[in-house]
């Protein structure tokens, strides 16, 4: 197994169904309980080991998620609210090594990507099925429809879950 992705990388359809939408949309409603299972119980030490050689401890990743998916939430909103606006792009790798996504309680981010996805999936369940053809520009990525952000985050949240499941498999945790 690619250690980097456990559960591969994340293919799009070529034609997105609303049977899409509605699986990613109740994927990213049970990603935060998700999360929170895949790290229950474990000790700061545990915390603090890296998922793969070379690669972030389950904090960063815990982290991680929040960070990563508010940016989206914005990205999202922006594109519902602007015809194809310009998003800003972050580095992920950097943020991960600010001094609070390794050392801080997990906790703070299981809260805030509970009330995060609370709020996107009250929010995505409101859109019509041509919201999701919306576009936004990402730097690096061109054109992306709101679709392809929504099945993105849905794997991306079930991607580093696998990271944290698959590090405590191999553990024995």
């Amino acid at each position: 197994m690619d250690l980097r992705y456990p559960i591969g990388r994340f293919e799009f359809p070529e034609k997105v169904e609303m049977s899409h939408i509605e699986s990613w949309i109740k994927d990213l409603e049970y990603t935060p309980k998700s999360l929170k299972e895949a790290v229950s119980g474990l000790t700061q030490e545990q915390l603090d080991t890296p998922y793969r050689p070379e690669g972030w401890t389950v904090r960063q990743v815990v982290h991680h998620l929040p960070d990563s998916h508010m940016n989206s939430y914005i990205n999202y909103r922006l594109g519902l609210l602007e015809d194809n606006p310009t998003v800003r792009s972050t580095n992920v790798d950097a943020l991960a090594q600010l001094f609070d996504a390794k050392t801080a309680d997990i906790e703070w981010s299981l809260e805030l990507l509970t009330g995060l996805h609370a709020r996107w999936v009250m929010l995505l369940r409101t859109l019509k099925r041509e919201d999701f053809d919306r576009t936004i520009q990402q730097p690096g990525r061109g054109e992306r429809s709101l679709a392809l952000l929504l099945g993105t985050y849905s794997w991306h949240g079930k991607h580093h879950i696998a990271h944290i499941t698959s590090l405590r498999e191999r553990m024995g945790w």
